[in-house]
């Protein structure tokens, strides 16, 4: 895929650089590798100058963070004499006690620092003070982290990802432009407690209320593709007219495709989604799934570790958030 442009920092420019020539790590980094249970030797902090920088991300089962990883060991591949990766994900969305316990783990191991997508904008905030007490450098990615709680902790943590809100509203419009006033219309909303998963609902509020389209249901199904089905298949049922499902990540337009097609309502209705996953992208080719927004999820953690590595080397004394490529994709945009 191509890497996604983004004009607000300076060092976006070195992702695909020669500048740095890949070295052959020892047998211990190697060894160690991204997994979802990293081992941490701590001899390696006493061994190496180069800064450790540990990604933690959300659930390694959603392609979507699958992608992520893939990008950002990637990136330091092709920078491994800057900087040491670890990687580690949770089984699923609702492993928050295990994704607090990794940045744990990570200060202990003596990181440098943690970019992380929470899967919480607000359980995680007390593990991130805690690291940061410790030194430790955060970046936070993909999932805002509260704002409000981060003020009252009096804690600073640079944002480095889309404008889901914007995201949303932009697929949103284009399923609109297929609709007509007073149609009815569902969204699969993702976690309560998550920020991004409120400003992805907001944004798809945002264009169904600009085109006049009725919003007849509006439930969570925490980013599952089984949950989504079984509230979609209800939906349908309690609304034989609906037009559209709007799912706020792939993984829940998945389910909903699946429970659209059971129930014989393909022709009748539409579906979308939010991430661009592989499988949803086939979907769209197929006419299953009419669009989806690609916040270019390979990128956005390598986003953050040039920001984390910034930080690290006093090139931004006073981080700020920094905003991401969020793009349209459907049947026209799609690329073989």
């Amino acid at each position: 895929m191509k890497t996604a442009p983004l004009q607000t920092n300076s060092w976006i420019s070195t992702l695909n650089s020669e500048k740095f020539l890949p070295i052959i790590l020892s047998a211990l980094i190697l060894a160690q590798g991204c997994s979802s249970e990293s081992p941490v030797n701590s001899s390696v902090n006493d061994e190496s100058k180069k800064p450790r920088i540990a990604l933690i991300m959300k659930s390694l089962a959603n392609d979507f963070f699958a992608s992520m990883e893939r990008g950002a060991r990637q990136h330091q591949e092709s920078n491994s004499i800057r900087y040491e990766l670890i990687c580690n994900g949770i089984k699923d969305e609702s492993d928050l006690g295990r994704q607090v316990a990794l940045v744990d783990e990570m200060v202990a191991a003596g990181v440098d620092a943690i970019v992380i997508a929470p899967a919480d904008s607000k359980a995680l905030i007390p593990a991130i003070k805690h690291a940061k007490q410790a030194g430790v450098i955060v970046v936070n990615i993909d999932n805002k982290l509260d704002q409000e709680i981060l003020a009252k902790e009096t804690v600073t943590v640079p944002f480095v990802g889309p404008d889901n809100r914007k995201g949303a509203a932009m697929v949103g419009n284009y399923l609109a432009s297929k609709l007509e006033k007073g149609d009815e219309v569902a969204i699969l909303e993702g976690k309560t407690t998550a920020f991004n998963g409120v400003q992805r609902k907001l944004g798809f509020q945002d264009a169904m209320n600009k085109a006049e389209i009725k919003v007849v249901s509006s439930q969570s199904a925490d980013w599952e593709t089984n949950k989504a089905n079984t509230i979609t298949s209800s939906i349908l049922r309690e609304h034989p007219n609906l037009k559209a499902v709007l799912a706020a990540n792939d993984s829940m337009a998945i389910g909903a495709v699946a429970a659209v097609k059971a129930l014989n309502r393909s022709k009748q209705v539409m579906v979308i989604g939010f991430d661009n996953i592989d499988a949803v992208q086939t979907l769209i080719r197929e006419g299953k799934v009419l669009a989806t927004a690609d916040q270019h999820g390979e990128d956005l953690a390598t986003f953050g570790i040039e920001t984390a590595l910034d930080l690290l080397a006093g090139n931004l004394i006073t981080p700020a958030d920094m905003q991401t490529p969020v793009d349209l994709i459907n049947q026209s945009t799609l690329t073989d």
